[in-house]
């Protein structure tokens, strides 16, 4: 049965445990903004099919966790359209606060982050800080980059550089073995003729 079909439980995250995270703490302002949908924000994220997908980007994508459910985060009318109708340091925050959310769950579920990040998406011209700033291509309309994690005991495949290196160095390690060509390899001797009988 895949993942899809019997996602680990949710680790659902409260108000009030975000609040009580040494970050999370610093949101206050977006929790008490009436127009921004943390309400929404929370319920999203608090779904086992979608951090179910979120592991999964991480172990079978090689992306954030976040790839794995951003272009459904911003199709909510809520989210997308508070991103699209405020200014860029609403909307930051916003983004920021859901960074910080996202990394509350993914420690539940048994990671860490890397100290890296991966990108989302490629930003456009900087506007007016009055204007919302979105992004003109990759993966996410409102979202550049996100925190990259790994999993505490360890990832279940390695990574295509890991696998590469490896066979770099068995080949380094193998002694040539010479190629003997077609051109100089000796036909078969024909069998002895066998004197025919007088």
């Amino acid at each position: 049965m895949s993942s899809a079909d019997s996602p680990r439980p949710a680790r659902a995250i409260t108000t009030g445990e975000f609040l009580a995270d040494r970050h999370g703490k610093t949101f206050l302002d977006v929790l008490e903004d009436p127009a921004a949908p943390f309400d929404e924000v929370l319920a999203f994220f608090n779904d086992a099919f979608r951090q179910q997908r979120m592991e999964d980007a991480e172990i079978h994508h090689d992306r954030a966790p976040l790839a794995g459910v951003v272009r459904e985060l911003e199709a909510d009318s809520a989210i997308g359209g508070y991103f699209a109708s405020v200014d860029r340091r609403r909307s930051t925050r916003l983004r920021q606060a859901i960074g910080v959310l996202v990394r509350l769950i993914m420690e539940r579920r048994g990671w860490q982050t890397t100290g890296k990040k991966g990108s989302l998406g490629v930003r456009g011209p900087a506007g007016d800080s009055a204007s919302p700033d979105h992004n003109t291509g990759g993966l996410a309309l409102w979202f550049l980059r996100a925190e990259r994690y790994r999993r505490s005991g360890g990832m279940p495949f390695r990574s295509t550089r890991d696998r590469c290196r490896e066979l770099e160095r068995v080949e380094a390690e193998t002694p040539d073995t010479p190629v003997v060509s077609a051109s100089t390899k000796r036909s078969p001797s024909p069998p002895p003729e066998t004197p025919s009988e007088p």
